[in-house]
């Protein structure tokens, strides 16, 4: 279980051979050779469906099963445990890869999620491992308005409803709680549908709540919602209809603070708690008396993810990451086998998935410099001695044995005393004695993460392994507003969009260059969503610091950002608003509209590619349409790839494979790097060239 979701309710030796290079003179040419003896790695082993990923094993212990490509999309195969080469496709989509599934307790059945062109409506299906027959759970296609007629976007296409799981139990095997919001679209009803025969029965209809949290006999004992000062109420829902309120929070700990799952009798309740505090610690809650118990935490970063008994329901360790992941174990009925697993592989180990008898576990091993391995770890409960690990596979094989760069976890301090917890991914080539720096100044991207209510972590990120390959220094930097660290870290990007959050990567930046692991006339910043949106301020605040931008999906006008929110957002509203300004009012306006983008183009002195999802629902194509349409009234050059396929993101590997195609090349041009050139990723893909990119090689100006 993992804390921040239940607070929440939301990776045969091959060595390649360079690829020809961008073409490159002077200064450029000279930093390229110094990195001959280093093979470029192709993009389709970085970006490219991996072999196999995300192995689970069945409830029952019979079946193994795992994501792996079908004709370019991943599907999800199932394997006798005892025997992987007898491994089968169960499903069969030909469209989109399957990115999220798991095993219905029935040990029959295997439930995923879709959505259709990256809308995020998605629906919930079952497959039947036996036969492959596959079961739309959730066949809804519309939404109806007050008047019973279908709701109708100004694109002419129907609203569709978007499924969320609610609740699975072991108790009800066949059986599953989902939220469905086809009769109103700000809130999600409550269903219990047969994964077998797909009836499906209406338990609560929601008009009030932004999330229920059921127990494992299918009753839904708390219901929560956002207060109108961006705090959070849960209520406890009585049988008689009724409620009263368990819990109330102000915004400061909204982040931190919230309900897990229910101990085995259903009499206490797991929680996540900042207040009185700062980091979110993590107690049981008695809910007779009300009496608190502490199980566990640490004073630098807030509880991250949990491990329970299958069946018992125990808590028996909790995991908290600052720098890297560290667990903490409750129940010493696990730590021989802790302490065994720590030393079967190298990197950081999670617990993937259980059998409810607890004899098998599946092992995921991250690593930072090659592929995630995964094991399965046959254990004996209760005897005090460790198990047996049999390696599985990893989950790209063809990275095993290349030319990978360590990554660094490392604290940056703000120019006010804040600590940035960041990772700093140096080229090997301009790292001769391997100590983490390189021999002089390169080239940096500024990696920004989205959210901006997450977090960047240690591991294999391909984003560093891929730009430091091509000779750039890389550096994700978690500024303030991070989750993770503490309540105090993240209510201090309250309202500093474009302010102090932005400062924080200004200083990471001077860090490094200071540093000199950069080059200062060569620094270019790039990210998605919120690390998209501080791609184009960097570019039009702070226009002299980076030498380009890379933004992917990022919106450049805040208010209508907030103006075109999902309906389903809507009861959270108020997080936005107390957090990033409120675009109800005059004065919120003014201070949206002073940190919003599109108001400062005229700053723009440098290169930008931006690339987007037609159907993206949080940040809508008119985020990037209205400052291209304003760039190029005012003859300010911006490279700008629109994917009608595609949503918040870039999930279809040709057309991720294509967009960094163009990315890699842009920042050759830009930075001075080298580049594997764009070839057939362009044409493979939906990519459409809406402006610019007649300076970049590979590229049609206004096509492909």
């Amino acid at each position: 279980m993992t804390i921040r979701a239940l607070v929440a309710l939301a990776t045969l030796t091959l060595v390649a051979l360079p690829a020809p290079l961008a073409s490159a003179t002077g200064r450029e040419a000279g930093y390229l050779s110094a990195h001959a003896d280093v093979p470029l790695i192709p993009r389709d082993v970085i970006f490219g469906n991996p072999d196999k990923a995300g192995p689970q094993i069945s409830p029952g212990g019979k079946h193994l099963s795992w994501l792996a490509d079908v004709n370019g999309v991943m599907n999800v195969f199932v394997a006798p445990v005892g025997d992987l080469s007898k491994a089968r496709a169960v499903t069969n989509d030909t469209n989109r890869n399957i990115r999220q599934y798991f095993w219905a307790y029935n040990d029959t059945h295997l439930l995923y999620i879709q959505d259709v062109g990256g809308d995020e409506n998605w629906k919930v299906y079952a497959v039947e491992i036996s036969s492959g027959a596959v079961r739309d759970l959730t066949p809804y296609e519309t939404i109806a308005g007050p008047d019973g007629k279908p709701i109708i976007l100004p694109s002419g296409q129907p609203l569709r409803p978007a499924a969320r799981l609610i609740g699975t139990s072991e108790r009800f095997p066949s059986e599953i709680l989902v939220g469905l919001n086809n009769r109103n679209p700000q809130f999600h009803d409550v269903h219990r549908i047969n994964i077998e025969t797909g009836v499906s029965t209406l338990i609560a209809e929601n008009n009030q709540w932004a999330a229920y949290i059921p127990d494992d006999d299918f009753n839904l004992r708390f219901a929560q919602r956002m207060t109108a000062d961006g705090g959070t109420e849960i209520h406890t829902l009585l049988p008689d209809g009724t409620t009263v309120l368990f819990e109330k929070y102000g915004q400061e700990d909204s982040l931190t603070t919230g309900l897990g799952g229910f101990n085995k009798a259903g009499t206490s309740v797991y929680m996540q708690d900042s207040r009185n505090r700062n980091t979110g610690a993590l107690y049981m809650v008695d809910l007779a008396t009300g009496a608190r118990t502490l199980l566990a935490e640490d004073a630098r970063a807030d509880a991250g993810g949990a491990i329970a008994h299958p069946t018992e329901k125990n808590i028996q360790a909790v995991s908290f990451t600052y720098g890297r992941t560290e667990w903490k174990i409750l129940d010493n009925a696990i730590r021989p086998d802790f302490e065994f697993l720590a030393g079967v592989a190298p990197g950081q180990f999670s617990i993937g998935s259980r059998t409810l008898d607890d004899t098998k576990w599946v092992v995921t091993y991250l690593q930072d410099a090659g592929p995630v391995r995964y094991y399965l770890y046959e254990r004996t409960p209760n005897s005090g001695k460790p198990g047996r690990a049999t390696f599985l596979f990893t989950n790209r094989s063809k990275l095993e044995g290349l030319p990978l760069a360590p990554m660094q976890d490392l604290v940056i301090k703000s120019r006010d005393g804040l600590n940035l917890v960041s990772y700093l991914t140096v080229p090997l080539a301009a790292d001769a004695d391997r100590d983490g720096r390189p021999d002089k100044p390169v080239p940096m991207v500024l990696l920004v993460h989205g959210g901006p209510w997450a977090r960047d972590n240690w591991g294999f990120n391909p984003y560093h392994q891929w730009l430091s390959n091509r000779g750039y220094a890389v550096l994700s930097v978690n500024f303030r507003g991070s989750t993770g660290f503490g309540k105090d870290f993240v209510n201090a990007g309250n309202l500093e969009w474009a302010g102090k959050m932005h400062d924080d990567l200004i200083d990471a930046v001077n860090w490094a260059v200071n540093e000199k692991i950069a080059d200062k006339s060569k620094v270019a910043i790039m990210g998605g969503s919120y690390g998209g949106y501080a791609t184009l301020v960097g570019l039009t605040f702070t226009p002299d610091v980076f030498a380009c931008g890379v933004d992917i999906v990022g919106p450049s006008n805040i208010v209508t950002l907030l103006n075109t929110i999902p309906p389903y957002w809507a009861p959270m509203i108020t997080m936005f608003t107390e957090r990033v300004g409120d675009h109800r009012t005059e004065e919120g306006r003014k201070l949206l509209e002073s940190r919003s983008p599109i108001n400062f183009v005229d700053n723009i002195k440098k290169p930008l590619l931006i690339g987007q999802g037609a159907n993206d629902p949080r940040v809508k194509q008119s985020e990037s349409d209205q400052i291209v349409e304003v760039m190029r009234k005012k003859n300010i050059p911006v490279t700008y790839v629109l994917f009608p396929d595609e949503g918040h993101g870039f999930a279809r590997p040709d057309n991720n494979m294509a967009f960094n195609a163009v990315t890699e090349n842009f920042l050759a041009k830009n930075l001075g790097g080298r580049a594997q050139p764009v070839g057939e990723d362009l044409s493979k893909s939906t990519a459409q060239i809406k402006a610019g990119g007649d300076d970049i090689p590979g590229l049609t100006p206004g096509g492909r």
